[in-house]
């Protein structure tokens, strides 16, 4: 995952460039869509029938590229999420900033009783 949204990119470049602090998040959270959030963060995220965002820890990078360090695993759903396409990083629980994007390799259908599971390690954010 290396798309920035453009709030990130914003805030990095007024952080590097013009002297203006940023204040990174003490936890991020990744969100699930139905459609691609993009760089502007207009995607679909799924709402409701159990879903909620869940705290990702990230280990430190190495060239360029940290990983997550646990398993992301959402509640089960009580109710159709529908089809996941897309995943988010986000700088709060609800509402809050997108931070990163990128789509599934295969989307998933969530049905009634599915539990959706990022294992450690399978989860990437690479600058470059």
């Amino acid at each position: 995952m290396a798309e920035m949204s453009n709030y990130l990119e914003n805030a990095l470049i007024n952080a590097t460039l013009r002297n203006t602090s940023y204040t990174s998040p003490a936890t991020v959270y990744v969100a699930l869509f139905t459609s691609d959030p993009t760089d502007a963060g207009s995607g679909t995220e799924l709402s409701g029938n159990g879903y909620t965002r869940k705290s990702a820890t990230f280990g430190a990078p190495s060239n360029g590229a940290s990983v997550t360090t646990a398993d992301i695993t959402f509640d089960q759903a009580t109710g159709s999420w529908g089809t996941v396409s897309h995943i988010g990083i986000y700088d709060a629980s609800t509402s809050g900033n997108l931070l990163y994007h990128t789509p599934l390799t295969t989307s998933k259908t969530i049905d009634t009783g599915d539990i959706f599971k990022i294992a450690s390690g399978s989860l990437s954010v690479t600058l470059a």
